[in-house]
């Protein structure tokens, strides 16, 4: 049946030419933004997943940059500890040419004073970020290291990598001011020898508080290494696990260009063949219109 009012033809013609340029605005917005899914609408349950993990990756990028600043932390603190380590053993050196009966001992007490300035300038000198692992301003510190995402039904945790100091110099109490071994009758404070340590009633047990200072400052660098080998380890976890992330997250909401670009090609030519089809049927009532002529 054939009606003026109603074209069932265009009608089906343009349900399926609206289709199409549905599908290829969804196509357009895909090739101009490079996701196929850019928002709740698109997928609600692959955009919020894909939401939660960006949200962690921030977290762990804080952390990697906390990581790095822990490093360069433990780092400054090392060369500390060594660095008071070699000028230890040079006092060492001076005090056990003091044992000589021909050696000036005023020239070698004001060496040993030098040097002792050298090591409180040292520990003073060992601050980043206002934080000093040798002062003994910090007795314990916890160097953030990890995150796990409680996903609003548990707890969020953050994970940390403990620090416990060891005071060099600081308010006359740290290793290098009380030092004393086992058999010594007292202690020695490196920091400011004076001409009673060098006296031969005392010079040996000066001697043996060098070695006992030597041991606990080998001790603490091997603490601060340990630590910083883990900093650097869990780092370089972080950075990957953010890259494992970041391939995630794209797997779930990147387009794939390439099927993309033949899937625009497609609608393109079905878009140009729905109009051609809409206007053979909208020709319907000018068919109609000329079985009316004479």
């Amino acid at each position: 049946m054939s009606s003026i009012l109603t074209n069932p033809s265009a009608i089906t013609a343009l349900q399926s030419l609206r289709v199409t340029q549905q599908a290829l605005a969804t196509t357009q917005k895909e090739v101009s933004t490079g996701l196929k899914i850019s928002s709740a609408a698109d997928n609600a349950s692959t955009f919020a997943i894909a939401q939660t993990i960006r949200s962690d990756q921030g977290v762990l990028s804080t952390i990697s940059d906390s990581l790095n600043v822990s490093s360069s932390l433990l780092n400054v603190a090392s060369e500390s500890v060594n660095n008071a380590t070699d000028v230890l053993k040079s006092i060492k050196e001076s005090v056990a040419q003091a044992t000589d009966p021909n050696a000036d001992q005023a020239k070698i007490l004001s060496s040993l004073q030098s040097l002792g300035k050298r090591l409180s300038t040292i520990v003073t000198s060992a601050t980043i970020n206002g934080l000093n692992l040798v002062d003994g301003s910090k007795a314990s510190i916890k160097l953030i290291a990890s995150y796990t995402d409680g996903g609003g039904s548990a707890a969020s945790a953050i994970g940390t990598i403990d620090l416990t100091t060891t005071k060099l110099i600081g308010a006359g109490t740290g290793i290098l001011e009380t030092a004393k071994a086992t058999p010594s009758l007292a202690s020695t404070n490196f920091t400011a020898l004076v001409a009673a340590d060098l006296a031969s009633g005392t010079i040996v047990d000066t001697l043996s508080n060098a070695d006992k200072a030597i041991a606990d400052l080998t001790n603490y660098a091997a603490t601060l290494g340990s630590t910083q080998t883990s900093v650097t380890a869990q780092g370089n976890f972080i950075k990957t696990l953010n890259d494992a992330l970041t391939q995630g997250v794209s797997s779930l909401v990147d387009a794939d260009l390439n099927e993309v670009s033949s899937r625009l090609q497609a609608l393109q030519t079905q878009q140009q063949l729905g109009v051609q089809s809409l206007s053979i049927a909208n020709q319907n009532s000018q068919i109609i219109l000329s079985l009316f002529r004479q």
